[in-house]
């Protein structure tokens, strides 16, 4: 469809994106977003916040969601490669506390979207990494929740063959086990 191409996952809603990429001699030009293509294929999100980060080989951030005001995200990497993972946090949904993973790089240009209601995160594989994305929500740090990266109710197989070290922050130290959680007061989390 246009200069994109949709692809859903195994689990409903999260999409990943490829875009057509025109290369010649001189580089290469391509969109990373087009509301009219996206809207054509069914995509009618509204992007509010552009975020990026940077981060280096090994550093794991996430499992990240918010209570209320939940984030959907079109992600990318712009430098180096990334294992990027949305788990479903959908009450009701036939996926729940179920993920996908895909690697995201500057080589393959491919983009993930992770609708609201699924928490992310992402392990940084190469020596450095620099991550952007779209988000349908501002960030509100009064409803900042994470799950653990390593929750074994969920499983996520992480690739950690090449990782030393797992490099967490504090905050992400502290992330609740899917079971502690219970989203099903929460609107953004009830299909």
């Amino acid at each position: 469809m246009g200069n994109f191409s949709f692809y859903e996952s195994k689990i409903k809603g999260l999409y990943i994106i490829e875009p057509k990429v025109f290369g010649d001699n001189r580089g290469y030009f391509m969109e990373n977003y087009n509301k009219k293509q996206f809207e054509a294929a069914g995509f009618n999100m509204n992007f509010v916040q552009d975020n990026e980060s940077k981060s280096v080989k090994g550093v794991l951030r996430g499992l990240h969601f918010q209570r209320e005001h939940s984030q959907g995200k079109l992600i990318r990497v712009t430098k180096g490669e990334v294992f990027d993972v949305a788990v479903d946090l959908r009450n009701g949904s036939k996926t729940y506390g179920n993920w996908e993973g895909i690697v995201l790089s500057e080589e393959n240009k491919k983009q993930f979207y992770v609708p609201e209601g699924f928490a992310h995160g992402f392990l940084v594989i190469s020596n450095e990494a620099i991550l952007n994305y779209k988000c349908t929500d501002y960030y509100a740090k009064e409803y900042e929740c994470g799950i653990m990266w390593n929750d074994p109710d969920i499983n996520v197989n992480w690739p950690l063959e090449n990782i030393e070290n797992v490099i967490l922050s504090e905050k992400d130290k502290a992330n609740s086990m899917l079971n502690e959680l219970d989203l099903s007061k929460y609107p953004d989390y009830n299909i």
